[in-house]
């Protein structure tokens, strides 16, 4: 098997979902592949780049190895709700907060 990078990744939250945002320079929708559960989200890319016949490597700035991101939650996602995009190799993916976790306004009487 190749090994694996942890790509670089940016989370934020709202009250509604949170916001991720992966970087995975090399890696098209065909080798992407976004898992969830109730516990865990995992994120797998795997870049398509072919060596050319008849090119010798000289240097390469990345190593040739797929992308791999496992982030733990408490369960608070509603996974059936996940949206995610892949363009130019950043991922970006909504991930709604199940309704028993997101704030309410309480009305006083």
């Amino acid at each position: 098997t190749r090994p694996a990078l942890r790509p670089r990744y940016e989370l934020k939250e709202t009250d509604e979902a949170y916001a991720l945002q992966v970087y995975l320079p090399g890696v098209d929708k065909a080798g992407l592949e976004l898992t969830a559960d109730q516990a865990t989200l995992t994120i797998t890319g795997r870049r398509a780049w072919k060596q050319p016949e008849g090119w010798t490597v000289l240097y390469r700035e990345t190593p040739e190895a797929d992308y791999v991101l496992t982030l733990d939650h408490d369960g608070s996602l509603d996974v059936d709700k996940i949206h995610a995009e892949l363009t130019d190799g950043v991922l970006r993916a909504s991930l709604p907060k199940a309704e028993a976790v997101k704030p309410r306004k309480i009305a006083v009487a």
